[in-house]
């Protein structure tokens, strides 16, 4: 859980790390349709982070649960915020990796899928008892 944490705190700093940086050095450099997309990124980045630090201190998750969930998000952020950030600040050509967005997206959504069963679970069994 510790090394989940730990990911997950390095995610934050990146995060808040190109968040600054977008804003104050490359808000000459990029188009508004352009910083749109980085802030996507940052901002998608950021809600993950958090979920993740909710997800690794839950008590009623299991910790095979807590490190499901970590690695499809902690994928999901390098697919989707990873993509986005290569292509507006690295200068990759959008078309070369075109795919990979919505791979990250797709992760995102499983990882919700799987919080989400595990609720519906929760409610389930207390129905049923």
């Amino acid at each position: 859980m510790n090394k989940n944490l730990a990911i997950t705190c390095i995610f934050g700093l990146i995060a808040i790390t190109l968040g600054a940086f977008t804003t104050h050095g490359l808000q000459d450099v990029l188009t508004t349709r352009e910083m749109s997309s980085l802030e996507t990124g940052i901002r998608y980045q950021i809600y993950h982070v958090i979920v993740l630090f909710f997800v690794n201190t839950h008590s009623s998750f299991s910790i095979k649960l807590k490190n499901y969930v970590s690695y499809v998000f902690f994928f999901g952020i390098v697919l989707f915020s990873g993509s986005i950030y290569s292509i507006h600040i690295f200068n990759f050509p959008a078309k070369s990796i075109w795919f990979v967005t919505p791979m990250g997206g797709l992760l995102f959504l499983i990882g919700w899928v799987l919080m989400t069963h595990f609720f519906l679970l929760k409610i389930i069994n207390k129905i049923n008892q």
